[in-house]
């Protein structure tokens, strides 16, 4: 999912979001990406996809890129227009495939941009229509979607729009934004140790949308690279004691570390600042060039210097004292 800063809109116009889709056409043929649900709103955009030749880390920023550089050009702005890093959840697609496409394709009705079913077959910016055969979008896994619904054209649409019509009523669905249970246990260790105690019945992650067993094996597969980061937050650590520790490290008060100017210590500890929360904490560059007023590449350039300086001197986050 992507959503506009501090939730303003990201679609003004038609023109808006027929770029974005034209974008979306030209990525997702390139790189062999099948997108099997999708729904434009005005301050934000869901999409279903099933991954190709190339990562969606490098599919999402090269379609956000060039569309945030068509807006503000075409807005006369400058600055950010998406809130963050993009939204992804993996998910289970035999448990879940079903009812993302639902739950995707009626966001359009919940938000009344819609009156009714019948309406939402004509509505353009959702992937409903090319299901229904009503618009044609040839980059949309049309065929594949169908098919699981039933084996003939005119069965499947059925299919569909009954499992669409059961979902009309369902709102907000919080089962489909993945578990929170491993992050509230502090990380994936003490689940395998109170799941093999017997205390652990349900396996779940905010990241990953499926059964137990297939959660376990994406994190296995993950090689468990988001332990250090669920120790953290167990720990009670947030960018705020990120700061503390680096203020204790150097000497400084808060202010000094994020004072403006190239005073070196300053500099310094604010590469510290932007090492351990991005590469402790799991914060994206995006989210800390919004805490710290500074540019995507500079807080980059700041986190491999910070991890430099905390090599050289061994400094490590979990030394101070909570």
């Amino acid at each position: 999912m992507i959503r506009g800063l501090e939730g303003r809109r990201i679609f003004r116009d038609n023109q808006d979001r027929d770029n974005l889709l034209s974008r979306l056409e030209a990525l997702l043929t390139e790189s062999q990406t099948a997108c099997y649900a999708w729904a434009l709103m005005p301050n934000h955009a869901h999409f279903l996809f099933r991954t190709g030749t190339e990562p969606l880390s490098s599919l999402m920023r090269r379609l956000l890129t060039g569309y945030a550089i068509t807006f503000n050009r075409r807005y006369k702005r400058h600055g950010h227009v998406f809130q963050n890093r993009y939204k992804s959840i993996v998910c289970q697609e035999d448990a879940y495939l079903h009812e993302l496409v639902r739950y995707i394709h009626l966001n359009p009705l919940r938000a009344g941009l819609v009156s009714d079913l019948p309406k939402l077959d004509s509505y353009p910016y959702t992937g409903h229509g090319a299901l229904m055969g009503v618009v044609e979008h040839p980059w949309q896994a049309v065929d594949y979607i169908l098919l699981s619904f039933g084996k003939t054209v005119r069965s499947a649409r059925n299919g569909y729009m009954r499992h669409l019509e059961a979902g009309v009523n369902q709102g907000h669905r919080e089962d489909l934004t993945g578990g929170g249970l491993i992050r509230s246990l502090g990380g994936w260790t003490t689940v395998k140790k109170e799941r093999m105690q017997g205390s652990v019945r349900r396996m779940s992650d905010e990241r990953i949308l499926g059964d137990s067993d297939f959660v376990e094996a994406i994190l296995a597969r993950s090689g468990e690279h988001f332990e250090s980061a669920y120790q953290l937050a167990r720990a009670g650590y947030d960018l705020n004691r990120v700061v503390n520790r680096v203020a204790e490290i150097s000497g400084m008060q808060r202010d000094e570390i994020f004072s403006k100017g190239r005073v070196r210590n300053a500099v310094r500890a604010k590469s510290l600042v932007c090492f351990w929360a991005v590469r402790e904490l799991g914060f994206s560059l995006t989210e800390m060039a919004g805490h710290l007023g500074m540019t995507v590449a500079g807080v980059g350039y700041a986190v491999r210097r910070g991890e430099k300086i905390a090599r050289e001197h061994h400094y490590r986050l979990l030394d101070s004292t909570p």
